[in-house]
């Protein structure tokens, strides 16, 4: 059985800053990069916001910056997940997929959030060519353009009035009768002149050449009068919330309602002494690459803390 002083499960911009911050302290941190190594900023084309870089990078080779910035300061990063721990007493005891088993004295959970999708075989065949599940992060790239915003939550007022100061236009594709949000945020939205709201509306497929020209849409489906119609966007925003990637730990840590890491106020420190939760995983409110990787360097300091004062 082997021996590790911290171990970091996850692989986006949280984990590989967490990986630097340990390999700097000599914490000798091992990394388990788990199913999508490098996190959601892979899945997107150009990530444009991350200090650094003014001319844009691409997410794939900036998470492989990151990836070698950590395995030159002594991170051990493996391919593979972790498929089961137990957090009961220290060191903690964890198993990857593949049976090996590891004692650790401290862990950073940095296994990151996953957007929801609809399920449309359309998202995928034009995710980073129109489908985005984040308006910050792309937005930008809509300017004096047409888009629409599937959902009826916070979120989804959030990312349609974001989006109504860079785009020409707006559609929410709302599938209940009503906005879910609270007053004030349906409020603005509805008094937000390119702003169209389609209520009772579903998607049903995407169209176009080179990446997203339009959507398939459906009003009252099912009903006596369902009325099937085009619309003409440029792009199409998921915002129908993210679900963190934690059911392997829910038994020994704390989540909230949605399941996202509970840590405590200010710090990366969940309810297990010794266990860290940094990134996507324990953020519900910003979601953003700059955000995870400065949680994964708070993360690794505090860890770093807490093996000096066993």
């Amino acid at each position: 059985m082997e021996q590790v002083k911290t171990l970091i499960i996850g692989s986006g911009p949280a984990g590989y800053t967490a990986a630097i911050y340990a390999g700097r302290a000599d914490l000798k941190p091992v990394l388990y990069s788990g199913i999508q190594p490098g996190g959601q900023l892979t899945t997107t084309t150009i990530v444009e916001n991350f200090p650094g870089y003014p001319n844009g990078v691409d997410g794939n080779q900036m998470m492989m910056d990151l990836k070698e910035q950590a395995s030159r300061f002594g991170a051990d990063i493996r391919d593979g997940s972790i498929s089961k721990v137990d957090f009961s007493k220290r060191p903690y005891h964890i198993v990857d997929e593949r049976g090996n088993e590891i004692l650790a004295d401290t862990v950073i959970i940095a296994t990151g959030a996953s957007a929801k999708y609809l399920g449309l075989a359309d998202e995928e065949k034009y995710r980073g060519q129109g489908v985005s599940a984040c308006a910050t992060c792309d937005g930008f790239f809509y300017r004096k353009r047409t888009v629409a915003v599937v959902g009826g939550g916070d979120t989804a007022c959030e990312e349609a009035m974001y989006l109504a100061g860079l785009a020409k236009k707006v559609y929410m594709i709302v599938r209940k009768p009503y906005l879910r949000a609270a007053e004030i945020m349906q409020q603005r939205v509805k008094e937000k002149e390119n702003i169209e709201i389609l209520f009772e509306t579903n998607t049903l497929g995407l169209f176009g050449e080179n990446g997203v020209e339009g959507a398939h849409l459906v009003k009252r489906k099912g009903e006596s009068d369902e009325e099937e119609f085009d619309i003409a966007i440029d792009g199409f925003f998921l915002a129908i919330g993210h679900k963190p990637n934690t059911e392997l730990f829910k038994d020994y840590i704390d989540l909230d309602e949605q399941g996202f890491i509970k840590v405590v106020p200010g710090t990366t420190s969940t309810n297990v002494p010794g266990v860290f939760a940094a990134g996507d995983v324990a953020d519900p409110v910003y979601r953003q690459g700059i955000v995870a990787a400065g949680s994964g360097a708070k993360a690794a300091i505090e860890a770093d803390r807490y093996l000096q004062q066993l």
